[in-house]
């Protein structure tokens, strides 16, 4: 990933790093070699005396590190792929905290737009109870009116079996 413009800018400022010192002696020694890959070929250090007689033990070499090629253009670099890391944690950090602004405009509008609904809702339903109220003395009326039609029709069923009753015996006298 390259960086343009004011990455770069803050990353140029973050990876300076001070000019090596003039006064150093980066030249090989005539006794040493130096490597294609550039690291430094030395003789074997001399083994030390060991103290102790036993002659199974054998003594360690002194280990040497070999030599960096350049600590400087290592640090430079160390500095400019930080840089680059930092920046990258930075941008992902802020394009969370952005999604995280959007995600929640978002749900105040969804908030907004179920307020508004139920606003509606409940004015729906307010009209109604004072619909219902203004028809509840119609709907009594019908109630009262099904209450004096079912007690017609008993009535007629009383009359009908009080007709039957009495054309029987009208039958009954007329054949005696």
């Amino acid at each position: 990933m390259a960086a343009t413009g004011d990455e770069a800018a803050a990353m140029d400022s973050i990876s300076r790093v001070p000019a090596p010192p003039t006064d150093l002696n980066l030249q090989p020694e005539p006794d040493q070699k130096i490597d294609v890959s550039g690291t430094e070929n030395r003789a074997p250090a001399p083994k030390r005396p060991s103290n102790n007689n036993d002659g199974c033990v054998e003594t360690a070499e002194e280990a040497t590190e070999p030599a960096e090629p350049d600590i400087n253009e290592l640090c430079r670099d160390m500095f400019d792929k930080m840089a680059v890391f930092l920046q990258g944690e930075l941008t992902a950090t802020c394009e969370d905290y952005k999604l995280l602004e959007n995600m929640n405009k978002l749900t105040s509008l969804k908030y907004m737009e179920m307020k508004d609904i139920s606003i509606n809702i409940s004015r729906n339903l307010q009209d109604l109870n004072q619909k219902y109220a203004s028809l509840q003395p119609y709907l009594d009326q019908i109630n009262q009116i099904e209450e004096q039609v079912t007690s017609l029709e008993q009535a007629a069923y009383k009359l009908d079996t009080y007709s039957k009753k009495l054309e029987a015996k009208f039958k009954k006298l007329e054949k005696r």
